[in-house]
């Protein structure tokens, strides 16, 4: 009984995480084709709810239920002989490490200078040069095709390394291809307006 029920919490952490980077993505991709200040700052605001509210109650559950079925269920830190269960480890602390700072840190940046621009009633140049950064979009775009690995490894269990590598490059691929191929549909300076 104890295995169902973390085993549900874990599908339940799973379901906020995707709904909550999802809704981030979306948000974040609406506020890129925002060229009014007001409606951008409703994306942005948007954006941290989703991660806020959803994914960060997701990601506690996730590390809640996913602790307590390694200690009990697998054998510890025995997990690292498990490839499956080891890469879906590093992943979500990695994911968790990167989401909790360079994403967070620039959307908590990106809102404070969205709130001093709604002051000055005009985008500013701090935000836009904000905007155009491509550490913060690669990690944002990283973060789904990183949870759909997480969750190939948990519901194909490989017994080898292979489908944890090969993902993590079609991860990288998808994250590069997003980082480059979005802003150029969005561009994002004065002159595009």
């Amino acid at each position: 009984m104890t295995y169902d029920l973390l085993k549900l919490a874990h599908i339940i952490g799973s379901v906020l995480i995707g709904a909550g980077l999802i809704g981030a993505w979306l948000s974040d991709l609406r506020s890129r084709q925002s060229r009014e200040l007001v409606r951008f700052s409703e994306s942005v605001r948007n954006i941290a709810v989703f991660y806020d509210g959803v994914v960060i109650p997701g990601a506690i559950i996730l590390l809640i239920s996913g602790t307590w079925m390694i200690i009990e269920f697998y054998g510890g830190w025995h997990f690292v002989t498990i490839p499956w269960l080891a890469g879906m480890v590093f992943l979500f602390a990695f994911e968790f490490i990167e989401g909790n700072t360079i994403t967070r840190m620039y959307f908590l940046r990106l809102r404070r200078l969205t709130q001093e621009a709604l002051l000055v009633g005009t985008f500013t140049p701090e935000l836009e040069k904000a905007r155009a950064e491509n550490v913060p979009a690669f990690t944002h775009f990283l973060d789904l095709p990183m949870l759909f690995l997480i969750i190939t490894l948990g519901a194909l269990k490989p017994s080898t390394w292979n489908t944890f590598f090969i993902g993590g490059l079609i991860a990288l691929a998808i994250a590069t291809a997003l980082t480059v191929f979005i802003p150029r549909l969005y561009p994002w300076t004065t002159k595009s307006r």
